[in-house]
């Protein structure tokens, strides 16, 4: 790279930054690839570090040493993630959503890939102090959940199927218990998808007594890895006489109410805003 003025070394630095969330980089890989004196990279990442911090786009962190360098940690203030859920609650409260079941439409709203970066980011922030190794959903809308985050922790995704793909070689089934409909399903992950002892986030849309993430969980037992966190977008408050399969869990959104009759629902934040303290 041409050797670059420092405001335009700034803008690049920044941008270089942003695009290698939780990645170390070097001094001396800042230095080579602008020319600059370490001294001079140096004084550049503490002003940048400064606008991360004040304008609550994540944290610089810096580690000492030969072996040292600089990692950005994307985060999102408190405050900046309750106005945006606050924005998102309403309109997952509109009542042509209302799905059979108690159930919300969220499709549409899972494509937007602003809205996306920003689920993305909160994750990312509820679970930045976990060491893991891969991030799993189930097909298929959570699958952009999943991948938004993985941008943001600089993650592999694993998808688990539904049913086993002839394309991916051999796998591991397990049956379980739906948590709407009581029925048996089957879900299945290739071997090849996970190491053993992988320590593994879960990340799902919608989660009501927790059947399909309890399955995953149970999915993961059989390769020895480890639960390290699990969040989900909407949970469900009412959960009809049937009891939470799990307790550690954090969500964004939190269905309270919803009257078929009348197709009115209440969404408020999730237990992230009570829990998460950024």
């Amino acid at each position: 790279m041409k050797k670059l003025k420092r405001s335009a070394r700034l803008v690049e630095m920044t941008q270089y930054l942003l695009t290698r969330p939780h990645t170390l980089i070097s001094l001396t890989a800042f230095a080579d690839r602008y020319q600059s004196a370490k001294s001079s990279i140096s004084e550049d990442l503490a002003i940048i570090k400064e606008v991360f911090e004040e304008e609550g786009l994540g944290e610089l962190h810096t580690l000492a040493g030969a072996a040292g360098g600089v990692k950005y940690i994307p985060k999102m203030s408190n405050s900046e993630a309750l106005t945006i859920m606050n924005s998102i609650c309403r309109k997952l409260e509109q009542p042509e959503r209302v799905l059979a079941g108690g159930y919300l439409y969220m499709t549409d709203m899972l494509g937007q890939p602003g809205l996306l970066s920003d689920v993305g980011r909160m994750f990312a922030t509820a679970f930045a102090h976990l060491d893991l190794d891969v991030i799993m959903t189930v097909e298929t809308k959570g699958i952009p959940l999943a991948h938004a985050t993985a941008a943001c922790m600089n993650l592999p995704v694993v998808i688990v199927r539904r049913d086993n793909k002839v394309t991916e070689g051999s796998a591991v089934s397990i049956n379980y218990v739906s948590g709407s409909n009581k029925r048996i399903q089957t879900m299945s992950l290739t071997r090849r998808a996970l190491k053993e002892h992988a320590r593994v986030l879960i990340i799902d849309d919608f989660m009501k007594a927790g059947g399909t993430i309890q399955g995953m969980m149970d999915l993961l037992f059989e390769f020895n890895a480890k639960v390290a966190g699990v969040g989900v977008f909407v949970e469900s408050g009412e959960l009809e006489g049937e009891e939470r399969l799990f307790e550690e869990y954090v969500s964004l959104a939190k269905l309270t109410a919803v009257d078929m009759k009348s197709k009115q629902t209440t969404v408020v934040p999730g237990n992230y805003f009570t829990d998460n303290v950024n």
